[in-house]
């Protein structure tokens, strides 16, 4: 193949995801990628620069992946609407969690969901202020319980652990509970 294969970015991203389903987020190096394509790893950096920014792609290609219509119209319904996406977006590949949230945490990618989480907060009559700590709260919920959910999936299926993964394992619940104190505040102002 070598050099004489021309690739697009959304090639190397799809290439990176299948390696990160497939080995891992340990194994998703620019010099692994490079070999699954056939190319250099100099040739990588036609596409993506670094890996921060390989990782920002392969997080907001997982979460365009994940993306479905919304059909809630009451805005604490459209959050939870949000945050099962972004939870079962998340869960669909290998590290997929650990991804998306190292990206958000690091400020790279796109602002998805945070944006579809603050428009519906903003909906829902709260002030500025608690939709800011209302999105930050529900992201940190969203984001614990999956990377929890997937590392307990991960580690029963290699054995490490005795018991199954319970499905949501109370995940809406959770969410019920956060938008109770959401829509109190909402109420109250």
């Amino acid at each position: 193949m070598g050099g004489s294969v021309r690739y697009h970015r959304s090639d190397v991203v799809a290439r990176a995801i299948t390696v990160l389903d497939e080995y891992g987020l340990e194994s998703l190096t620019m010099r692994r990628l490079a070999s699954e394509l056939g190319v250099q790893p100099s040739a990588l950096y036609h596409h993506v620069p670094n890996k921060q920014s390989l990782l920002a792609a392969v997080a907001d290609e997982i979460l365009q992946r994940g993306a479905r219509p919304r059909r809630a119209e009451r805005w604490d319904r459209r959050v939870i609407e949000v945050c099962a996406e972004l939870r079962d977006a998340m869960l669909a590949y290998r590290d997929g969690a650990e991804v998306v949230v190292t990206a958000h945490t690091f400020g790279l990618g796109a602002r998805e969901p945070s944006a579809s989480l603050r428009s519906a907060l903003s909906d829902g009559g709260l002030p500025g202020e608690l939709v800011d700590v209302g999105t930050r709260a529900i992201l940190h919920l969203v984001f614990g319980h999956t990377v929890e959910e997937q590392t307990a999936m991960q580690a029963a299926s290699a054995g490490a652990i005795d018991r199954s993964p319970g499905g949501d394992s109370g995940f809406e619940q959770s969410l019920d509970l956060l938008l109770d104190g959401l829509r109190a505040r909402a109420s109250a102002g």
